[in-house]
C-alpha cells in the first residue's frame, strides 16, 4: 500500500507540474489587442487617433479599428454605420469629414490613421472592415482598403492584419494579401473550412471560444491563430489565457496585460 501511495503521489506531482507548465506556456503566448484602440482613458475616444496612440503607449500587440466606405470611395474610421446621424456609406466624404468624435477629434480617414499607426512599428494595426448594407458597397470598400493599405508604410513594415464578419471580405483580403494575417469574426466556421479558403485565423466571441476547445486545439494543429473578443472581466481574461488563445481583444488592455503577466 505504501508503494502504491508513493507511485500515486509521484504521478500526481508530475501531472500538477505538467499542468502548471502548460498553463504558464499558454499565458506567456496570449497577447492583448486594444478594442477600437485604448479609448477608456482620459481624452480618448473609440477609433480616434488618440486611442491609437494610447494603445501603442500601453504596449499592446495590436490596436483594432473599424472601417467604412463613403459614397465617393473614401475609407474612414468609425464603428457605427453613422456618425452623429450622418450615414457614412450613403454620404460623400465632404459630408462626413467635419463630424466630431466624443473627444473632439474629427473622424479620420484610413490614410490618416495608417500614417499615424506607422509611427509605432512594434504594434499591429488590426483593420476590421464593416459589413455594409449592400454587397456592391462591400466590394467597393474591399477594393479601396486594398488600394490604401498597399500604398501605406504600415503595410511595408508588416504591421497590417485584417478581420471581418463578412466571409467574402475575408476571402478577398486573403487572396490580395497572402502575406497578411486574416481572421474571421462570425464564429460559424471550423478552422478547417477557414484554412481551405486561405483564412489563417479565427477571431470568435468569448461565448463560442469558451465551449469550442476543440477548435482552439485544431486551429493550433493547423498553424492558425485564435483570438477572442471582447473580454473585459478579470475572470474571463484569466480563463481565456488558461485555454491558450493567442490573442485577447479587450476594452481593458492595461488590466489584461497585468493579469496575463501575473500568471
Amino acid at each position: 500500500m505504501g508503494q502504491l501511495n508513493e507511485k500515486f503521489m509521484k504521478k500526481s506531482v508530475f501531472a500538477f507540474i505538467f499542468f502548471m507548465a502548460f498553463t504558464s506556456f499558454a499565458y506567456s503566448q496570449t497577447r492583448v489587442i486594444a478594442h477600437r484602440g485604448f479609448w477608456k482613458t482620459q481624452g480618448s475616444a473609440q477609433n480616434s487617433i488618440t486611442a491609437l496612440q494610447r494603445a501603442a503607449q500601453a504596449g499592446v500587440y495590436g490596436a483594432e479599428f473599424d472601417v467604412w466606405i463613403t459614397a465617393d470611395g473614401v475609407p474612414v474610421i468609425n464603428h457605427d454605420k453613422d456618425i452623429n446621424d450622418v450615414v457614412i456609406e450613403s454620404s460623400t466624404y465632404d459630408q462626413v469629414k467635419g463630424e466630431k468624435l466624443p473627444n473632439g477629434e474629427t473622424i479620420s480617414t484610413l490614410k490618416e490613421y495608417l500614417k499615424v499607426g506607422a509611427k509605432y512599428p512594434e504594434m499591429k494595426l488590426i483593420l476590421e472592415l464593416k459589413d455594409h448594407s449592400k454587397k456592391e458597397n462591400d466590394m467597393r470598400a474591399v477594393e479601396a482598403v486594398i488600394e490604401y493599405v498597399r500604398k501605406s508604410k504600415a503595410y511595408r513594415r508588416g504591421q497590417m492584419e485584417f478581420i471581418s464578419f463578412n466571409y467574402d471580405m475575408c476571402k478577398a483580403f486573403a487572396k490580395a494579401f497572402p502575406d497578411i494575417p486574416v481572421a474571421y469574426l462570425s464564429g460559424d466556421k471550423s478552422p478547417e473550412t477557414l484554412l481551405k479558403d486561405g483564412i489563417d485565423g479565427l477571431d470568435y466571441h468569448k461565448a463560442i471560444v469558451g465551449v469550442r476547445k476543440d477548435w482552439i486545439r485544431k486551429a493550433h494543429e493547423l498553424g492558425m491563430t485564435v483570438n477572442v473578443w471582447t473580454v473585459n472581466k478579470d475572470s474571463l481574461i484569466v480563463r481565456m489565457g488558461e485555454l491558450g488563445v493567442d490573442f485577447i481583444t479587450t476594452d481593458e488592455p492595461l488590466r489584461a496585460i497585468e493579469l496575463l503577466e501575473k500568471e
